[in-house]
């Protein structure tokens, strides 16, 4: 049960994440910046509080297999590209369907995890997964009068979702990969050790990256600090929440009760940016409903 409330806690920092980045990215900085931003004032934290509880607990770093940083770089890379593909969704689509948008790595994930980990879904536990896509679908329909299936299947905002949501799912996998790398049997000490790997190298391999690609672009990361502080500290508590589930649960389960974002996600566009939630919002809100429970029932 305690994953599931992992799941939620994470769900929510996220949604505030997403939030702050979405303001970030609305012409303070470019896509790259604001995903940049992201790693760069979530590292100090995650680093802080790994060293923290290591000496609370007086001991050492444990010790990690060889595929540990397999997982890490892969995971690493590919939830980068996944954020950007995030942030760059902001510019073309509202915030609430945007990230409805890249909930399709649900069921990306339970795929990945068989073939790379060998995690199974139980047929009750693919229902609900199953329950929340068509919650998603419904969520990430585009707006009444837009065209026909065609052109709500193949718009820009539609591709960048799929491609994040294939990432999302692959970094996913990876992260929960490298926890069980972690010869240690606490989910916590596990998370803690991964994530300053995880954050660090992003933040160093972006950095560079946008360093060479976009001149200035850092140096206005590090200026806006003011906000991307927040961003930071609702980064620690979200992968916090995110690597230790990942350490005691199935990452498509995780992900599943994840969902809830979606609902946050809502609120936040209807209390921050005055959006109103439509009928069709509230079908899919309901149905994303339906698929938690059912995965609080099971499990």
């Amino acid at each position: 049960m305690s994953w599931i409330i992992l799941s939620v806690l994470a769900a929510a920092f996220q949604t505030l994440r997403f939030t702050l980045q979405k303001r970030l990215s609305m012409g303070a900085l470019s896509a790259g910046g604001a995903t940049l931003a992201r790693f760069v004032f979530t590292a100090p934290f995650v680093t802080l509080l790994a060293a923290g509880y290591l000496l609370w607990r007086g001991q050492g770093l444990p010790a990690v297999e060889p595929r540990f940083w397999v997982y890490v770089l892969t995971g690493g890379v590919t939830q980068i590209l996944a954020t950007w593909c995030v942030v760059a969704i902001f510019a073309s689509r509202n915030f609430a369907v945007g990230i409805t948008f890249k909930k399709t790595e649900v069921m990306l994930t339970a795929l990945v995890g068989f073939v790379v980990l060998g995690d199974l879904v139980s047929l009750g536990g693919m229902f609900a997964i199953g329950l929340g896509l068509v919650g998603v679908l419904v969520l990430s329909d585009i707006p009444e009068g837009a065209g026909g299936l065609m052109r709500r299947a193949m718009n820009p905002a539609a591709g960048l979702g799929l491609l994040s949501g294939v990432l999302f799912a692959c970094s996913a996998v990876a992260y929960r990969g490298a926890t069980l790398e972690v010869q240690a049997t606490d989910p916590l000490l596990r998370a803690l050790v991964t994530m300053p790997c995880v954050t660090l190298f992003q933040a160093f391999a972006l950095g560079g990256y946008l360093r060479w690609r976009e001149a200035g672009e850092v140096s206005r990361v590090l200026g806006s600090w003011r906000t991307s502080v927040w961003m930071g500290l609702a980064g620690m508590g979200g992968s916090l929440c995110w690597f230790t589930a990942f350490a005691m649960m199935n990452a498509a389960y995780v992900f599943a009760v994840g969902q809830v974002e979606v609902i946050f996600s809502i609120i936040v566009s209807v209390w921050f940016f005055g959006e109103v939630i439509t009928r069709r919002e509230w079908v899919g809100m309901g149905l994303i409903t339906a698929s938690v429970l059912a995965l609080v029932w099971l499990y």
